[in-house]
């Protein structure tokens, strides 16, 4: 969601009251005030696309009068009325201040203020500031008088005598450009002041600078391409100027001049603030205010002003009844349910838990059920709901992208004009269009955005996407990982079945709704995500909204605008191109593959490139190009030439601004670490590491910044020299090690260093036992830290015992910090978890590397595989291994080659296209034996076909594809020909393969009866023995009961587990859950036991 925000103020600003009467049409304007505007004067601006900047979207969003309609549901006012927030006391102007926690900062254009600004007239960016005090109350702050500007660079023989024909030629062309714009003037002003680019090392501290003012925000952007294209001056001539800080939005430009961070506490002084009586207030929130942005305070988030607010928390999900076949759409499809869970920020309970469905639901206990007989009732009671509760975060599983859009969308289909006012602002629209996030670090993510005026939204699955690598983003999937719990997953096929059911299937649907919404708040608190996130904004400076909209480069900047603010410095704005030369990357030491029985200890850097910036002066201020270097005429000791073969001076001359941010942060996040040991309160403990986390995230962010060669401020030569440096002292650190740790300086062994990654060595010390790896791994850290420049530090952390290692960035071993007992077993790079391989694959290398690393049973390792192998050929392994799953993005035609699962959801819709999945969907199968020289792709089939059919499995696929390369990767270092030991022999020569159902010539077969003894055929009077085994009666009787019990036992055990899972033991089990293993036990257990039951009844007695 963008901070900077647009509307247009119409008429009719009053307080909407909840208690209105129900079912019947509603305005909230007096009639005497339906026709005349709110304020004085000529009516707010129309802007012109070209007014635009490219970070701000305009659309009109106020409703007008006729469209503000209102209907409600008999008594729906009274339910939700007891869920407001708490009556805010009463403020006075003259003795009381208004203070908040800030959680969204926007603008809007609309006429200056009278009473603030009385010489000003016509348009003017208010920005506005939501929050909740310290009691709970909503607060919109209306902040006036901060005016955008940016600068140029003062040509050497331009003075204060050529501002005015300076202002006059920028005003004319302006004015060709921005035809439309109402502003009386759009350069309000321009001043001459003395400030320094931040670019290279110069001598001269100052030079002449203009601050050219405008009038909106958009008019930035308009005079910096006049400005950059070239202008004609009277008696200068025809000049092209580069700008400076032209590029920074808005509302950043504002927290960075009042010193406001995100999600820090504000102060509105007592006689500085005007209340907004009700016929001129603007928003629903509880206190409304105005004042200028000289006068409000920004209090830095340390102390009494670090903790949260109580702010609201609304977790919500939506229920769609889709036509068969077809996946739920906004224009056909009706929303049936909508669950809502609202939680005050530092409560454990959830103060509301709330579903509203569409006709009669049975009750659910601890919930409260609203049901209605339209879904028209639905929407606008949901729209209510929100508006009553007033939440401050929305939250969500992927509701940016399906949820919000949906209510929107489908409203739209529904022509109910009046839904869509879920903001706080009053009868103002919320806005929706595309959007695509990219960045290198998160790839490309296609979403919608949605923008709800002074309400955060934060989605789940957007969250969870960017910070963790997981093999499936289902909430199922990331529920169990995370939370160790799961919930019943009803495919969105049979939802219609159960809304058009009775009260008690409408519960079933109510209660999946509601765990859908519950999860989310969850993972929420599980994840620590608002305190982590609240701490990530007040440390970089933006707002919280940034977060998830934006990636790293934003946050850098902000802190480097920030500081450059402080030295008088300023940010030229050159963006970098694509296709910018690229720069040598991180040293990796050859790895020297092998199982390694003693012990390895690991010496690693503590921020090793924050460290190299700081100590080496790194920074775009310190840089001197080749071409300065006789000009500045500097002494050989007060620079330094970085090893590829740039130049920097040292902090004698010039401290870099780089090095001074990354120093605050890291003493900044020391303090944060001491805190939190002493640290009791668990609130206060979340704050802490919240912070302490976000201090290094961005304190590693700052070298990538200057190495992106597509962000806002790139400087190659600074990532360039940082990378050399490391890679030097990689090479150094092994060194030194080899050079001293040997037989000849008095040590018992000879150290190797057998792998070095971007800021880690690995040395075998030779030492027998962890305690002497350790006591080494110690000495070495403290004499080699001694070689490097402060603040560098090598540092002892961890060793390996036993260690495997494979290749390059991929190894295993036991991790030990203390020598009595390991603390877990530490791999990278190894399959324990892919999307592509089925969990066979994670089980098999999980248990090998547990064997071979925990038991030291090499043996046993070899011979489990070797056993797993054998039981894959001969069909002994259950099928929900087997399953591999991928998710379809596109439809058929557009995937450039065929792939396995495409080319299945094709043949599953010709089918059956009720139960086909669709696009979104993930799509589960398995890979099923078929003519010599298949495709993979023609080999895929449906898991629950597969076994419906009794189809045989491919084996060879399986072995070939899936565990040969991973298992080799494990025993190739540690026995010698792996491939044939494991992967030929007397293990691989015995196959089963059972015998399809319904394929091949088992569709021309005759089917006949054979003797439950001898397994012969039965002549036409028999149905169970033979004459040879008539004897046996009883004995084959009791087995095939014994065998039906057996399998009655499996199923019911699998059934009462998902039984458990949905959460009832009373319904039957409609999950279908394909990422679950239970799921496809629980089919094979189930046609198992129907075809052992058919066997039964042919005994007749």
């Amino acid at each position: 969601m963008d901070s900077k925000r647009f509307a247009s103020k119409q008429s009719g600003d009053a307080k909407v009251d909840s208690k209105r009467p129900v079912n019947k049409q509603y305005n909230p304007l007096p009639p005497s005030k339906r026709l005349q505007a709110t304020f004085d004067g000529p009516p707010p601006p129309e802007m012109d696309e070209e007014d635009f900047d490219e970070d701000v979207f305009l659309e009109e969003i106020l409703l007008r009068d006729e469209e503000v309609q209102d209907s409600g549901v008999e008594g729906i006012q009274t339910r939700l009325a007891k869920w407001r927030r708490p009556i805010p006391k009463r403020y006075h102007n003259a003795y009381d201040s208004i203070v908040f926690q800030q959680l969204e900062i926007d603008y809007i254009i609309e006429e200056s203020n009278k009473d603030l600004l009385p010489d000003n007239r016509g348009p003017a960016a208010v920005l506005r500031i939501f929050g909740v005090t310290e009691e709970g109350n909503s607060v919109c702050c209306h902040v006036h008088g901060f005016q955008p500007y940016f600068y140029i660079m003062a040509l050497d023989n331009m003075g204060p005598d050529d501002i005015p024909k300076l202002r006059q030629t920028l005003e004319n062309r302006m004015r060709e450009t921005s035809k439309n714009s109402k502003a009386p003037v759009c350069v309000t002003d321009i001043k001459m002041v003395q400030k320094r680019s931040i670019m290279y090392y110069q001598t001269q501290k100052s030079r002449n600078f203009f601050q050219i003012f405008v009038a909106l925000p958009t008019m930035v952007a308009a005079c910096r391409g006049i400005l950059e294209k070239g202008i004609n001056i009277d008696g200068i001539g025809q000049r092209c100027f580069l700008t400076y800080e032209s590029n920074v939005l808005f509302a950043l430009r504002f927290m960075i001049d009042c010193g406001i961070v995100g999600g820090n506490w504000i102060e509105l002084p007592a006689k500085t603030w005007h209340d907004r009586i009700d016929k001129r207030r603007f928003s629903y929130c509880q206190i409304e205010a105005d004042i200028l942005y000289s006068k409000l305070i920004s209090h830095p988030p340390v102390g009494r002003y670090s903790k949260m607010a109580p702010f609201r928390i609304l977790s919500f999900d939506i229920e769609c009844a889709g036509r068969k076949g077809h996946f739920p759409e906004p224009q056909h499809d009706p929303v049936i349910q909508i669950a809502n869970l609202l939680t005050v920020q530092g409560e454990a309970k959830p103060m509301v838990r709330n579903v509203m469905t569409l006709k009669s639901c049975s009750p659910i206990v601890g919930a409260d059920v609203m049901s209605f007989d339209s879904e028209k009732d639905v929407l606008l009671a949901w729209r209510d709901l929100v508006r009553e509760v007033d939440p401050d975060v929305i939250i969500g599983y992927n509701i940016c992208k399906f949820d919000l859009p949906y209510l929107i969308e489908r409203a739209a289909a529904l022509k109910l004009t009046e839904f869509p006012i879920l903001g706080r602002i009053q009868r103002s629209r919320v806005r929706m269009r595309d959007a695509s996030f990219n960045s290198r670090q998160y790839g490309q993510r296609d979403s919608k955005e949605v923008t709800i005026e002074g309400r955060v939204q934060f989605d789940l699955l957007q969250a969870v996407q960017r910070d963790y690598k997981l093999s499936s983003y289902s909430l199922n999937s990331v529920s169990a990982h995370f939370l160790g719990e799961q919930k019943e997953d009803v495919h969105h096929s049979i939802i219609s079945d159960l809304q058009n059911g009775n009260p008690e299937t409408r519960r079933r649907l109510a209660v999946y709704c509601l765990k859908d919404a519950y999860l989310p708040q969850r993972l929420l608190d599980k994840l620590m995500y608002v305190y982590n996130y609240v701490e990530m904004a007040r440390v970089t400076g933006v707002p919280i909204s940034f977060l998830l909209a934006r990636g790293q480069s934003i946050k850098v900047l902000s802190q480097l605008l920030r500081k450059s603010r402080q030295r008088n410095l300023l940010v030229p704005n050159m963006k970098g191109q694509s296709g910018q030369d690229t720069f040598e990357g991180a040293t990796v030491l050859e790895a020297k593959a092998g199982f390694y029985e003693k012990p390895i200890a690991t010496l690693d850097f503590a921020s090793l490139y924050p460290s190299i910036m700081m100590a080496y002066n790194l920074c775009y201020c310190t840089l001197v190009r080749a071409e300065d270097m006789k000009e500045l005429q500097l002494a050989p000791d007060t620079y330094a030439k970085t090893p590829s073969g740039e130049i920097f001076v040292k902090p004698s001359q010039e401290k870099g601004i780089l090095p001074e941010i990354l120093e605050e942060l890291l003493a900044a996040r020391k303090v944060a670490k001491e805190d939190l040991k002493k640290a009791t309160d668990p609130l206060e403990k979340a704050v802490l590491d919240g912070r302490q986390l976000a201090l290094k995230v961005s304190a590693n962010s700052v070298y990538g910044f200057t190495g992106a060669t597509i962000g806002q401020l790139p400087c190659l030569e600074i990532s360039s020299s940082v990378t050399s440096y490391g890679r030097e002292m990689i090479e150094h650190t092994k060194r030194l090690v080899q050079e001293r740790f040997n037989i000849s300086n008095g040590y018992q062994y000879e150290a190797e260093v057998v792998y070095g990654d971007t800021d880690s060595v690995m040395v075998q010390f030779g030492a027998p036992t962890v305690e002497e790896s350790m006591n080494l791994g110690r000495e070495a850290a403290d004499y080699i830290s001694k070689t490097f420049t402060k603040p560098i530090k090598l540092e002892f952390e961890k060793v390996y015992y036993p260690y495997l290692l494979i290749s390059k960035k991929r190894y295993a071993g036991l991790l030990w910090t203390k020598p009595e007992k390991h603390d877990k077993m530490d791999t990278k790079g190894i399959e324990t978890v892919r999307r592509d391989n089925c969990l066979l694959v994670k089980n098999l290398v999980t248990e090998c590397l547990h064997k071979i690393l925990i038991d030291r049973d090499i043996p046993g390792a070899v011979q489990f595989v070797k056993n797993t192998i054998s039981d894959l050929l001969m069909n002994r392994v259950d099928l929900s291994l087997l399953v591999i799953t991928k998710g379809l993005t596109k439809v058929e035609g557009d995937y450039a080659v065929k792939a396995a699962h495409v080319e299945l959801a094709e043949r599953m819709r010709k089918r059956d296209s009720a139960t086909a999945p669709g696009v979104g969907d993930r799509v589960p199968y398995v890979i099923i034996k078929a003519a010599k020289g298949a495709k993979a792709y023609e080999k895929s089939e449906d898991p629950i076909y597969v076994l419906e059919n009794n189809i045989p499995i491919d084996p060879h696929y399986y072995l070939e594809n899936q565990l040969s390369k991973p298992l080799l990767r494990i025993f190739d270092p540690i026995i010698k020909n792996a491939s044939r030991e494991l992967l030929h022999g007397a293990h691989t020569r015995a196959v089963s393969i059972s015998t399809p159902s319904n394929s091949g010539l088992m569709k021309f077969a005759k089917k006949r009866l054979s003797c439950f003894g001898c397994r012969a055929t039965l002549s036409e009077g028999d149905q169970t023995l033979c004459s040879h085994c008539k004897g046996r009666e009883p004995e084959l009787y009791q087995k095939t009961v014994s065998s039906v019990r057996e399998l009655e036992q499996l199923f019911n055990s699998l059934w009462t587990q998902c039984q458990r899972c949905q959460g009832s033991l009373h319904q039957d089990v409609l999950c279908t859950s394909r990422d679950c293993p239970i799921f496809y036990r629980r089919k094979k257990a189930q046609k198992d036991l129907s075809e052992a039951e058919v066997q039964l009844e042919r005994w007749e007695f």
